[in-house]
């Protein structure tokens, strides 16, 4: 009888241990508009089973090369701002969705902020005063709402290349200010090239990498796709002893919707709803049941779910297309826990 009550015990304890494992943050990237956040838009969040989401007010610069950041303005949407953010966590929080807190930077006309790049050493130190005023801003926001995660920027690589050591200073002021944990949204070519890894919690990784050439490609060949790639980041998150998190992940609705994921083409008016979500459900059979990978945030969702997505939408949107259907079924699957 003792070994038998043991033997229990031991049972009880691995499989408490598996289901722990396998519970990830899956969270949507929840876009900004020009109106407060309902009730009625947070249903279809609670619905798809999201147990995170992404609040993203935005700074604008007009060019690539111009230091002049502006943010918390008039002139914005007013989820784009500190007081819509603030208002839209508290509405997501009070259906017990976590945030990612990820402020973020449109340059005009949607140049690439990878790319960005001062030309002279008085335009770079503008910049940094700036973009502390912009990143301190929000982590005091982050901080004040209890948000669990605060991202410190996404995709500026230039910016983190040529001055490592403002974002070494950015990151221990940050700290001062927000308790929560920290991630940066790196770019898929980036992430293995960002020096900071190791002061914040996860290895964010804006996951559009390059997974096939077919215009109609099969989730085994997406998954191949994926394999070199997977190698690549299970041994990054080994080398730094931080998990992985897919700060944004997904695809097009449209034809060769894995060729170059990140391609924002207006011309192309291919709608293609089953290479979405193929791409979308490879990424949770390949990714989901790794301890390495914390979970993700999909790209993108809208607060008026019914006017939003569709049949007809070649769009990253999910909603109202099959993938919205495999995104709820992977999300109940792999539900984290609530505090």
């Amino acid at each position: 009888m003792k070994r038998l009550g043991l033997l229990v015990l031991c049972l009880l304890q691995f499989c408490c241990s598996g289901s722990q494992e396998i519970k990830k943050i899956n969270g949507i990237s929840f876009v900004g508009s020009r109106e407060q956040v309902t009730q009625e838009h947070v249903d279809p969040v609670v619905k798809v089973n999201a147990n995170y989401a992404a609040v993203m007010p935005f700074g604008f610069i007009r060019d690539l090369h111009s230091p002049n950041l502006i943010f918390d303005t008039d002139r914005q949407w007013y989820g784009e701002t500190k007081r819509g953010a603030r208002q839209y966590i508290e509405k997501l929080q009070d259906n017990d969705i976590k945030i990612m807190l990820k402020p973020q930077i449109w340059i005009w006309r949607g140049e690439f902020t990878g790319d960005m790049s001062m030309k002279s050493e008085e335009d770079w130190k503008q910049l940094e005063q700036l973009y502390s005023d912009f990143i301190l801003t929000y982590a005091e926001l982050a901080q004040e709402t209890q948000c669990e995660i605060y991202c410190i920027g996404t995709e500026l690589e230039e910016f983190v290349k040529n001055r490592p050591e403002f974002w070494s200073m950015l990151i221990k002021k940050v700290k001062e200010v927000y308790k929560g944990e920290l991630t940066y949204a790196a770019n898929w070519d980036e992430y293995s090239r960002t020096p900071f890894w190791q002061s914040l919690d996860y290895i964010g990784v804006d996951a559009y990498f390059p997974l096939s050439e077919e215009r109609f490609p099969t989730q085994e060949e997406l998954r191949l796709g994926w394999q070199p790639w997977k190698t690549k980041l299970e041994k990054f998150s080994q080398e730094k002893q931080r998990p992985i998190l897919f700060t944004e992940f997904g695809y097009r609705s449209m034809d060769y919707t894995a060729k170059k994921p990140w391609l924002v083409d207006r011309n192309d008016m291919s709608v293609n709803l089953k290479a979405q979500a193929d791409a979308t459900e490879v990424v949770f059979k390949e990714f989901w049941t790794e301890d390495w990978f914390a979970g993700g945030f999909l790209w993108k969702w809208f607060i008026w779910h019914d006017n939003s997505g569709g049949s007809t939408d070649n769009r990253f949107t999910p909603q109202n297309k099959p993938a919205e259907q495999v995104l709820q079924k992977y999300y109940r699957t792999f539900q984290q826990p609530k505090l």
